[in-house]
């Protein structure tokens, strides 16, 4: 096999296992997810930044026999973060 097959090959395979890109706009996001986006351990944001008044509503789907983990739309998280965006 030659190495531009073998190329192909992999990419092929990339391509495979690859997720589609879901649109931020209807985009879930979990603790670890906003974390990450914030630069923030998940656990300051679930116990710092989720408690505070202007942060976005939960989204909790429906589970049975239990309370599922509460996601956060993605669009609203990225709007929230930036309105604290400093004022010159």
């Amino acid at each position: 096999m030659s190495e531009a097959d073998l190329i192909e090959r992999l990419a092929d395979a990339l391509q495979n296992r690859l997720r589609p890109a879901i649109p931020l706009s209807v985009d879930l996001w979990d603790f670890e997810m906003i974390g990450a986006y914030l630069k923030r351990d998940p656990q300051t944001v679930r116990d710092r930044m989720a408690c505070l008044p202007s942060f976005p509503k939960a989204i909790r789907l429906p589970t049975k026999g239990g309370r599922s983990q509460p996601l956060f739309n993605a669009k609203d998280v990225i709007e929230w973060a930036q309105s604290y965006r400093e004022k010159h």
